[in-house]
């Protein structure tokens, strides 16, 4: 055991020898964050500069699209010097920095998903109310409340993590994680815990109820309108629909392993699974919406093709 006053350091035990295929992964690595930060700078570009697009939709998407430059960037770096790293260590103030960054861009991006959704159930449902409810500056209020409470909630879990005492620091994934932390505490972590979990029921709880309800009343709407309203319904809703479950599947294997043993899931699987929602998100999203949204697919042509 170690005693706490002497871990300066983590180490992450997730990383194994891949011989020369760790130039292979590099290059996919960084193929990857270039193509995100390409794919998700162009889109913020296109809604910032066409005053067409200062649409709360298009608003909520520029959000989306800053917050994936936002994690990708928290992550991609580290991953790329770890790669070609034979020592796989941290030090513990950078270890936190990172968890800061991965667990606001986790929250921000539900908190954005719901949002977006609620905002599609008052265009659907509400399309004559819909300018009167969602005007500039609720649409300013929410986008702040999206950025501010999982900054907020996220630091608080930080500091508590971080007065924790710790008997060892060895971590086993490819990038920092505030659970396995809390599992190397040498007392008793009640506190922490139980703020995780208020926490994660009352976001995830919050935004998986709000998505619910509001996607009832649309398909309500959908079954029961004209087949005008079932069109605009599918070409705004189908894109949401896709990111969302595409970064449920990520997150939920990643609460799976955080909590539970997964041993028996072999190592590049789970190391793949675990960084899927951090890796391929990122880029999902801009070409989702870029091919799904017609204003933003005629805008995306007319700036890359002239």
């Amino acid at each position: 055991m170690i005693n706490s006053t002497q871990v300066s350091y983590f180490t992450l035990s997730a990383y194994f020898d891949t011989g020369l295929f760790k130039y292979l992964f590099f290059i996919i690595i960084m193929f990857l964050y270039i193509l995100s930060i390409c794919a998700n700078v162009l889109l913020i570009v296109i809604i910032c500069m066409n005053r067409s697009l200062h649409e709360p939709m298009y608003l909520f998407l520029c959000s989306l699209c800053v917050n994936e430059l936002y994690g990708s960037t928290g992550l991609f770096p580290f991953l790329l010097l770890q790669i070609l790293s034979d020592i796989h260590t941290i030090s513990v103030p950078f270890c936190f920095l990172q968890i800061f960054c991965v667990y606001t861009y986790a929250n921000v991006q539900l908190c954005n998903l719901a949002v977006m959704s609620y905002d599609r159930y008052l265009a659907i449902c509400y399309p004559l109310q819909y300018n009167t409810c969602m005007t500039s500056n609720k649409v300013a209020m929410l986008i702040a409340l999206i950025w501010l409470y999982p900054f907020i909630q996220v630091a608080v879990m930080i500091s508590l993590s971080a007065s924790l005492q710790l008997c060892g620091n060895i971590i086993n994934k490819v990038y920092c994680d505030n659970h396995p932390i809390v599992k190397l505490a040498c007392f008793d972590t009640t506190v922490s815990n139980i703020y995780g979990l208020v926490n994660t029921f009352f976001i995830v709880g919050g935004v998986v109820t709000l998505i619910l309800y509001t996607y009832m009343k649309i398909l309500k709407v959908c079954f029961s309108g004209s087949k005008q309203t079932r069109q605009k319904a599918v070409s705004t809703c189908t894109p949401h629909l896709a990111s969302l479950l595409n970064f449920t599947f990520g997150g939920f294997f990643e609460i799976m392993q955080s909590r539970f043993n997964m041993n028996n899931v072999p190592n590049m699987l789970r190391i793949f699974l675990s960084s899927y929602f951090l890796t391929c998100q990122p880029l999902f999203n801009p070409v989702l919406y870029g091919l799904n949204l017609s204003k933003i697919r005629v805008m995306c042509k007319s700036l890359i093709f002239g």
